[in-house]
């Protein structure tokens, strides 16, 4: 299993930097940061537990994407994102809500 985590950590931080993040930290948990904005990273096979401290991502399998979907939607936090790793290809399937918007 580790190897698996590791492997995902490794797809997490590629995807980060090719979209113009610098990524901070070391393991399966780390930051990407970009202008204003941070992200708390985290690479799994699915087995974590929510958490409510500012945005989130989580780099999970596709097939651990609607188990791992169901403990996050349960908690209080709107704040975390979901990217599925399928083979090569990677996929959003959950972004946090964007900012609200009053005209």
């Amino acid at each position: 299993m580790e190897s698996v985590t590791a492997s995902l950590a490794t797809r997490a931080r590629s995807i980060f930097d090719e979209l113009g993040y610098t990524v901070v930290g070391e393991g399966s948990e780390f930051r990407a940061e970009r202008d204003w904005k941070v992200v708390r990273v985290t690479a799994t096979d699915g087995g974590v537990a929510p958490d409510d401290d500012g945005l989130h991502c989580y780099v999970t399998p596709s097939e651990q994407v609607a188990a791992l979907r169901r403990r996050l939607a349960a908690g209080d936090s709107e704040e975390w994102a979901i990217i599925a790793i399928d083979g090569e290809d990677h996929e959003v399937v959950r972004a946090p809500p964007g900012p609200a918007v009053s005209a």
